[in-house]
């Protein structure tokens, strides 16, 4: 076996003869397949030994920079009986992109009979995403390795006009595995696109599953792991995004197979924030939410934090740097905690003075990039950042604005809801989501052009129950009138509650100072608000169903 370790194999063959026979006949004594890893040097990183009838092939690590393309490393290996390829070669072929697979067949007298290859096509064929060669004896088998390698590399390169040599970052295949409804799934995916072009990545395209169970270790079962190895093969892909949230394991399991940086929603929206947050108590709040996500990975970062040396009653200098890190985070995090505890303090102390001038308070809340800003912006003549893309505004601004018959208010912008709101951010944003606490009404803004505005009411509903936020009284208005119609806009009132027409119409804006003073001067006859409106039912408003004329 150690003498298989010291041959070396001509670049331009897929294996000598001489090696060949060598594992033919230990195959033969041993009844078991023997297998080698070759390297494009001709030097044979691996020896392999299965049983009778399978071999399992250890993690690869990456072997290539560059361009992303084929592993870089080819697997010989013997089939008792003159056995051909089996579904198992092929699929750890398109799983792990060797450079191409042999299987050696030896016959029952221990002889070579015949050579059995198979490689990735560069473009599947009827969904077909390998190709076996003709099967021949091995004494007639001919194939100049290195040129056909090239080759196929530069058909795959070829039918993929973004593929560059060099670093490529940012090209991302999205997936989703669900057992839900399809229409609810649509809308998941189309969000997540949102999310993804909101970091300026680049979708190449989109791969959903339905399962009755989620695969323990990869997410989606093996059969589309197959497909998602072959896919960002073929489309030069270095990111796969879930539309799910992954477990450490997952995570680890998926990069070990495909060599791709893989990321789940939750961390594409913390990117997000990280890259948005202007305000030290924002960018407090999303290092924190990154540190509560990460920690509990650095377990599983077994790849780079190697073990060499640990044994029992030592530890290895990997072990010992996953300690440190694991205590640099945490120290890390007590330290934000405590500056956010500090910073709360003062935005608490704010917020009194607001109660003693008596002044009451009106948020404007809403699903992520439905106008919110845009509506802020036009009832204040303020200048917040507006842009067509999902969390463009993630801390909280408070103006004075004054209300035709009632005097000035505070109206405050907060940051945009989305459905399944991942819970480290959820935690980090407390003091943020404590303005709401004190309004006296929530001005509940909608997209009325979205497929489905109910989906978006859902989940700000079920965040504000979280926040136990469900009884503050609340105005809602369906904005982009425009883009659906009268018609359109008079069901959504009608159905939800509420009233219609456009941020940037001035008979929408009178007719929400309109609604908002009225709701505002029953508080006040009841004598209750800044803060205490949260006892009084949240149905003062959601009988009128005004439209624009």
């Amino acid at each position: 076996m150690e003498r298989l370790y010291r041959r070396r194999i001509p670049p331009e063959k897929v294996v000598t003869p001489e090696v060949a026979r060598e594992c033919a006949e230990l195959t033969y004594d041993t009844r078991r397949q023997i297998g080698l890893l070759v390297n494009r040097q001709g030097q044979i990183e691996s020896v392999l030994i299965g049983d009778h009838h399978e071999l399992v092939i250890p993690h690869l690590s990456r072997t290539r920079s560059g361009l992303r393309l084929l592993r870089g490393v080819r697997l010989v290996h013997t089939h008792l009986n003159n056995q051909p390829l089996t579904q198992d070669d092929l699929t750890d072929l398109a799983l792990l992109r060797l450079d191409l697979i042999m299987a050696l067949g030896v016959g029952k007298d221990g002889t070579l009979r015949d050579a059995y290859v198979a490689h990735i096509l560069s473009n599947p064929i009827q969904g077909q995403t390998t190709l076996e060669l003709p099967p021949c004896a091995f004494h007639s088998f001919q194939l100049d390795c290195q040129q056909f390698i090239q080759s196929l590399e530069q058909e795959i390169v070829g039918s993929n006009s973004g593929m560059r040599e060099g670093v490529r970052e940012g090209r991302t295949l999205l997936v989703s595995v669900s057992a839900g409804h399809v229409a609810s799934e649509q809308g998941r995916l189309e969000e997540l696109q949102e999310l993804v072009r909101a970091q300026d990545l680049e979708v190449l395209g989109c791969i959903t599953q339905r399962l009755g169970a989620i695969h323990p270790k990869y997410v989606v079962g093996s059969g589309k792991m197959k497909e998602l190895a072959i896919r960002a093969l073929q489309s030069g892909a270095d990111t796969l995004i879930f539309d799910q949230d992954l477990t450490p394991a997952q995570v680890r399991g998926i990069s070990e197979i495909t060599d791709l940086r893989v990321l789940d929603r939750s961390q594409v929206i913390l990117d997000i924030f990280a890259q948005r947050a202007h305000s030290s108590i924002g960018k407090i709040q999303v290092e924190l939410a990154q540190l509560r996500y990460l920690l509990p990975r650095l377990a599983q970062s077994s790849t780079a934090l190697s073990r060499l040396a640990g044994g029992i009653g030592t530890r290895g200098p990997g072990e010992t740097k996953l300690e440190t890190d694991r205590r640099r985070a945490r120290e890390r995090i007590q330290r934000l905690e405590r500056d956010l505890k500090s910073m709360a303090h003062g935005r608490q102390e704010q917020r009194k003075m607001r109660v003693k001038r008596g002044l009451p308070v009106i948020s404007i809340i809403g699903y992520t990039n439905v106008g919110k800003s845009t509506l802020f912006n036009v009832l204040t003549d303020s200048q917040v950042s507006v842009k067509n893309r999902v969390f463009e505004t993630l801390d909280t601004v408070n103006r004075r604005w004054h209300l035709p018959g009632l005097g000035d208010v505070i109206l405050t912008d907060t940051v945009g809801f989305i459905r399944d709101l991942p819970k480290d951010l959820m935690a980090a944003f407390q003091t943020t989501l404590q303005e709401l606490q004190e309004a006296d009404v929530l001005l509940h803004v909608i997209d009325a052009h979205v497929p489905d505005p109910g989906q978006h009411i859902t989940a700000v509903e079920n965040i504000l129950n979280e926040l136990g936020l469900e009884s503050i009284p609340r105005l809602r208005f369906f904005n982009k009138a425009d883009l659906v119609g009268e018609e359109g806009i008079q069901l959504l009132c009608q159905r939800y509650g509420g009233i219609g027409g456009s941020a940037l119409q001035g008979a929408s804006l009178q007719m929400i100072q309109r609604e908002l003073t009225h709701l505002l001067r029953g508080l006040q006859a009841e004598g209750v608000w800044n803060g205490k409106a949260q006892e009084l039912a949240s149905h003062h408003s959601m009988a009128s169903a005004d439209i624009l004329p």
